[in-house]
């Protein structure tokens, strides 16, 4: 059974903040580990508690001397090789916007052939003739008769 979505906002209930924040970084502490082992890879986790908790040292996983280890040789790679598959939020969207146009651009090019396509057919079925075609339609045409071509001409040279 799913839980329902949780809204993702300040609780003000001292109480249950405290209770849902050891439960969810119980819960994270145990995403780690289970990364980790099932993976093989070398992970850590840091958890700084709320301001105001009595704790003032954050907790580590798996252990401080291990954690202080992984932390030490990320710190000690390249820049270069740290940096290289970091996102931020800004940079996810870029990336997610420029996929998105070059997915844009390939379904507009691929339009604008069904287009031609359709068009020539009409025109072999009588139902047009080149008299009604625009500019737009004529170019569209003349480049979709250009690349069927040279796809014949590949296909026989």
């Amino acid at each position: 059974m799913r839980r329902k979505k949780v809204k993702l906002a300040w609780i003000t209930n001292d109480a249950t903040r405290r209770a849902t924040f050891k439960k969810r970084k119980k819960g994270l502490v145990k995403e780690v580990s289970e990364l980790a082992t099932l993976c093989g890879v070398e992970a850590c986790l840091v958890v700084y508690g709320p301001q105001d908790a009595a704790e003032a040292e954050p907790e580590v996983w798996p252990s401080p001397a291990e954690t202080a280890r992984v932390a030490t040789r990320f710190n000690s790679m390249p820049e270069m090789d740290r940096c290289r598959k970091m996102t931020n939020p800004e940079g996810f969207l870029r990336r997610r916007v420029a996929k998105l146009q070059d997915q844009l651009r390939r379904q507009d090019r691929e339009n604008r052939e069904l287009e031609a396509s359709l068009f020539a057919h009409e025109i072999m079925a009588g139902g047009r003739s080149l008299d009604d075609a625009g500019l737009n339609d004529a170019v569209g045409l003349a480049q979709m008769m250009d690349m069927k071509l040279n796809l014949v001409q590949n296909r026989v040279g």
